[in-house]
């Protein structure tokens, strides 16, 4: 008899040790949360997913993206901010400086990743780029001589342009250091600048009606969250009036615009994933220091070229990254 229950107590206990690792292989994999934060769902986004996929994590089944995009309004991005923070994500990627600033306001605990982002050291969302301190990190999508840069391309094209009105909001709270870079530049290159303040949808009549008093022949606008909303309305504006227009983000050109050089922001947004993944591996955002661009992109829309009669050196064609025909 004793023999008998030794052998099912062994017995059981093998079943037991059998059923234990099966029990361990059907826990859940655990899913990440991440909370995507910024003004619209562009190109660069779907780059960062790509890039996400590329690292390992599939939408659904070990990570679970959520968006929120204000749709052009930064007074939106504050209560978003708030909402994802109820969420309790383990990373929010913002796009767009206002946007940072919104999450940082809203967590000092969770990781921020800074998809694009102007000036973060002068503003306060970083400590500094090598050492950043706090909770947010990652990339900023500007480097020193590309406001000269865009300047000098604009003079390649039309050498005879000597006012560029330049359509900017001066309550950002990064537009005034890009402000004053360009008034720099200008004063090399021979320019001169226009100050056409938009802070509003509202504000295009009336920037419109400035540029078209001043003679103004050739227009650039910051690439804030207005001027992107407004990006048609500022292109059928240029068209119209066979203006010489120079961007910050190749989407303007695609809506009709005439060029823009600014940094390959998808290759920015795919560098925000490798951030994401780092910190969700461990990393902290203080310890991951902000870096810069590293590539850039020309763009010209031939058609718009076209249309304004503007003709294209063939040496500026041999240096453009994309040509829309």
């Amino acid at each position: 008899m004793g023999q008998f229950r030794r052998r099912r107590f062994l017995a059981a206990l093998g079943a037991s040790a059998i059923a234990k690792p099966l029990v361990c292989l059907s826990q859940p994999q655990r899913i990440a949360r991440i909370g995507v934060l910024g003004n619209e769902n562009t190109p660069p986004w779907a780059a960062f997913r790509r890039a996400m996929h590329d690292l390992g994590y599939v939408d659904g089944r070990n990570v679970l993206i959520e968006s929120r995009w204000s749709q052009g309004r930064t007074d939106r991005l504050p209560a978003l901010a708030v909402e994802f923070v109820g969420l309790r994500p383990d990373v929010i990627v913002a796009s767009g400086t206002q946007a940072v600033r919104a999450a940082k306001q809203a967590t000092t605990t969770i990781p921020i990743v800074m998809a694009v982002s102007a000036y973060p050291d002068k503003i306060g969302l970083v400590e500094s780029l090598a050492h950043p301190g706090g909770n947010v990190t990652e990339l900023s999508n500007l480097a020193p001589e590309l406001h000269g840069k865009r300047l000098e391309l604009l003079k390649e094209i039309a050498p005879n342009v000597s006012r560029v009105a330049l359509l900017w909001n001066p309550a950002s709270p990064v537009e005034p250091f890009g402000y004053r870079q360009l008034l720099a530049a200008a004063k090399v290159i021979g320019l001169e600048i226009q100050s056409v303040e938009i802070r509003s949808p509202d504000d295009f009549p009336m920037a419109f009606a400035a540029i078209g008093a001043s003679g103004a022949h050739a227009l650039q606008a910051h690439g804030n969250p207005v001027n992107f909303k407004g990006r048609e309305r500022i292109a059928d504006f240029a068209l119209r009036n066979r203006i010489r227009s120079i961007y910050e983000e190749s989407v303007f050109v695609e809506a009709g615009r005439l060029m823009s050089y600014a940094p390959s922001f998808n290759d920015l947004f795919r560098r925000a994933a490798t951030y994401v993944d780092k910190i969700l591996k461990g990393a902290k955002p203080a310890d991951l220091p902000v870096e810069q661009p590293v590539i850039f992109e020309l763009v010209i829309n031939l058609k718009t070229a076209k249309t304004i009669g503007v003709s294209i050196p063939q040496s500026l064609l041999q240096r453009t990254n994309e040509i829309i025909q």
